[in-house]
């Protein structure tokens, strides 16, 4: 497995002695080959800026090189995948990483590139880790990353759009969503049928929720998550994060 790569970009090495102040260096974390690859293309197209292109393919060696590096010339912008198959690394997730990362390098700019699209994992990270950027693998253009890069550099944030959409529906949802909603999404997966959830809703008073009530809720639920079912009712909760 590769280890690491070095890349001047091509802008860099025709100009480096007129453009050295506009130099970005930039690491690239990967366990797959084929991405790094891709993603040093892509950074390799852009003329706004010059980059001097570093990749590890794990997160034990990527904090060896920010820790290295924080010496002489630091990282300016550090691109992580949350995943890794590697068993043997003491660091063995992109979470982990970032959070020795932030106290090791507190002025390097942090960016999330993945597939992980699910909302759960998303707003952890966001909660949690609160890096600039989060990419999703599959729709990252040469576009979408210089977007990325501007918006780090100005120490601002930016999601690629699947992921700002699932953060606003959300959002929106959290809105809308009341205790006794929180209840009945809760309890739906664990009785089969409807009559079952009498005893185990209760209102702001304290009260039980008869089965009407139940039934014009879950009706209200259904419309507001674009439902078929209650079985979809509860798939939708769970991709928002509402429920585990």
């Amino acid at each position: 497995m590769v280890s690491g790569i070095y890349i001047l970009s091509k802008k860099t090495k025709s100009n480096y002695s007129v453009i050295m102040k506009q130099i970005i260096k930039i690491l690239l974390v990967d366990d797959h080959f084929l991405v790094l690859k891709g993603l040093i293309s892509l950074l390799d197209e852009v003329s706004d800026y010059s980059f001097v292109i570093h990749a590890k393919t794990n997160c034990d060696d990527a904090y060896a090189a920010i820790v290295l590096a924080e010496k002489t010339e630091p990282f300016n912008i550090l691109f992580t995948d949350l995943s890794f198959i590697e068993s043997n690394a003491k660091i063995n997730t992109g979470e982990a990483l970032i959070n020795l990362v932030k106290k090791a390098a507190p002025n390097l700019k942090i960016g999330v590139i993945t597939m992980h699209a699910k909302i759960n994992r998303i707003f952890n990270v966001l909660l949690n880790q609160d890096p600039l950027v989060y990419l999703l693998k599959d729709n990252c253009t040469k576009d979408e990353l210089v977007s990325a890069i501007q918006k780090m550099l100005k120490n601002e944030v930016y999601y690629s759009d699947s992921v700002h959409q699932k953060l606003l529906s959300r959002r929106v949802v959290e809105i809308s969503m009341d205790e006794v909603s929180i209840q009945i999404l809760k309890e739906l997966p664990k009785h089969p049928k409807l009559n079952n959830l009498v005893g185990h809703i209760k209102n702001e008073s304290g009260e039980n929720l008869k089965t009407r009530a139940i039934e014009t809720k879950l009706a209200d639920l259904r419309i507001g998550l674009n439902a078929i079912n209650n079985t979809d009712l509860v798939l939708k909760a769970k991709e928002l994060g509402i429920i585990d």
